[in-house]
Order: structure tokens, then C-alpha cells, then sequence
């Protein structure tokens, strides 16, 4: 049971398995089907163990995880949960077809030629060809990170869903880095049309480039988004629910400082971009669980390939 389990500073440092994963062998989440436990994971029963609440009108503060030696070390768990929510609440998630780990900061995939019409075949006639061959480049990984400074006096006091908040926001930054790149890599060499003053009749002409794929996605900056939002023919779009911005032939706007002002790129995600990535968030645990705040780094490294480059169009406005 999850009160009988002895936490270590080695889960953290087990090859191929982040913490919880490690929490999760000798604490099963099935173990408490149908139990008041079941919706939690490893990591959250033992926050509830130790009576950590990190939310809610009762939430303690940053030093409730240093009253013992085993609480400090659920504490790097919290810290990434917190960067890695605001890291997956942005826009990469809406764009990405696939996500590959590599083991390497090269990522060497393949290319699909398949240019020969799809046209009926004469019986006994070969049939056209496709073919899947190794990438002619490598596509090279980046490191995004930062360096977090803040001493275990300045925060202990602090209410842990602020400091969670704050943890948020730089995920937030450090994704909006990371989708600039792959802003860059969707557009470059992208089949494209041009207009001098954009319209809606423009974005229905971007919607018409596509053929076998369907535009599900277009991504914009804040300034030509507000544009779009602006024309008439969507004085009756509203957001959904989820915040999701769609757009009257079934197009969901992306709005991100990513994209230039020049430039709106329309996407099939299911088929597009492949997001690469050698690392998950990489913290830096010893630092934290010691309660040495100052000079600590999160970072991940990553890069981005095009898929499938007919699931990609652009519309230039001059």
C-alpha cells in the first residue's frame, strides 16, 4: 500500500522511468479500482500520505515538503508537474502529429515518395509505386531551458498553488520557444498562395489548396488572429467550451507570437509534424530536495521534422 512505501532520491535516477513511473511498480494505480483512491496516481497518494494539499482553500505552503526527509523528496516531482502543465497547456498539443523519443541529439527519420497518381490500373499491369526511404539529413535537436534562482527562505512561505502558478507560467515560456521552432520548420518550403490584403475569401482559398488532406488547424500571430476574428463572416463564431476558436469551414485558429505577421500557415495535424525529443523536462532533483533553490536549471531538448509536406500550406500576405 502506498503508506508502507519508502521514498528514495534513487527514483528519480532509474534508467528509462521518471518518478512516478517508479512510484507506480510498487504502487499500482489498479490496485484501487473502486476504491475513493482510484483517480489518483502513485504521486498524489502520497501527497495525500503526508497530508500535502497543494490546492484548495487549505493549501500549505512551500516548507510543509520539508518536514521530513521523505516529503523533500516528493518536492522535484512537484516543481516539474508544475512546469510541465504549463508546457502542455500551450498550443503543441494542437499541431503535432506524432511525438518520438530519440536517443541521441540527432534524429535520422524517413521520407515518403509517393508523387504517382492514384489512376486506375490495367489487370496484369504493375501497380504505381510509393517508396519509404531514410532521411537524406539528420534533423538536429535543440536545448530549451532556464535558470530558476529563488532561495528556500524567499519561498518557503509561500502557498504552494501560487508557487505552482509561477512554475506554470515559465513551462508556458519555455513551450512558446519550442513551438517557434516548429512554426519555422512547417513553414519553410511550404506549398503556398499570396495575397496583398488578407479576406475571408483568402482563407477560403488557403481551405481549397487542400485535396486529399483537410485543413483542421491554422495557425496565425496575435495580430493577423485579430484580423480574422474581426471579418464579418465570423461575426457568429464564438469559442467553445474549451477555449477553442473555430472557424466557420471547420478550422480550429491558433494563436501564437510564433508565427510572423506575414504569414498564415493552415495544417492537416493529424499528418504534419513530428515533435522529437531526447529528454522530458530535465530538473535538476538533488538541488531541490536539499533545499539549494538558487541556480536551478529546467531544460528539454528537442526538434521538429515535417511529416508529410502536402498536409502543409501556407498564405503569404504581402
Amino acid at each position: 500500500m502506498y503508506n508502507d512505501i519508502r521514498l528514495e532520491k534513487g527514483f528519480y535516477n532509474l534508467s528509462g522511468k521518471s518518478f512516478t513511473a517508479a512510484l507506480e511498480e510498487l504502487d499500482p494505480s489498479s490496485a484501487y479500482s473502486g476504491t475513493p483512491l482510484e483517480k489518483l496516481d502513485a504521486f498524489e497518494r502520497q501527497l495525500k500520505r503526508f497530508n500535502i494539499r497543494i490546492s484548495g482553500e487549505n493549501c500549505d505552503c512551500v516548507e510543509k515538503f520539508f518536514t521530513s526527509t521523505e516529503t523533500a523528496i516528493l518536492f522535484p516531482e512537484f516543481v516539474t508537474r508544475s512546469i510541465r502543465k504549463g508546457f502542455d497547456e500551450t498550443v503543441l498539443s494542437s499541431v503535432c502529429a506524432a511525438k518520438t523519443y530519440s536517443n541521441s541529439g540527432q534524429y535520422l527519420g524517413c521520407t515518403l515518395d509517393d508523387t504517382a497518381e492514384y489512376t486506375p490500373s490495367a489487370q496484369a499491369a504493375s501497380l504505381p509505386s510509393a517508396s519509404v526511404r531514410e532521411s537524406a539529413s539528420a534533423t538536429v535537436l535543440a536545448k530549451y531551458g532556464r535558470l530558476i534562482s529563488a532561495s528556500y527562505e524567499a519561498v518557503r512561505q509561500q502557498r504552494l498553488d501560487v508557487f505552482g502558478i509561477m512554475l506554470r507560467s515559465i513551462g508556458v515560456k519555455l513551450a512558446a520557444a519550442v513551438v517557434k521552432q516548429a512554426v519555422e520548420v512547417l513553414a519553410e518550403d511550404a506549398a503556398s498562395i499570396s495575397t496583398s490584403s488578407l479576406s475571408y475569401d483568402d482563407l477560403a482559398k488557403l481551405y481549397g489548396c487542400f485535396d486529399c488532406f483537410d485543413m483542421t488547424t491554422v495557425i496565425a500571430s496575435p495580430e493577423v488572429a485579430s484580423k480574422i476574428a474581426a471579418m464579418d463572416q465570423l461575426a457568429d463564431s464564438s469559442a467553445g467550451p474549451d477555449g477553442r476558436f473555430m472557424l466557420p469551414f471547420g478550422s480550429e485558429l491558433i494563436k501564437t507570437p510564433a508565427a510572423s505577421n506575414s504569414k498564415i500557415i493552415g495544417i492537416d495535424r493529424a499528418f504534419a509534424l513530428e515533435f522529437i525529443t531526447s529528454t522530458d523536462l530535465v530538473m535538476e532533483t538533488d538541488k531541490l530536495i536539499d533545499r539549494q533553490l538558487d541556480q536551478i536549471s529546467v531544460s528539454i531538448t528537442c526538434g521538429f521534422r515535417k511529416i508529410t509536406p502536402e498536409a502543409v500550406k501556407v498564405l503569404e500576405i504581402a
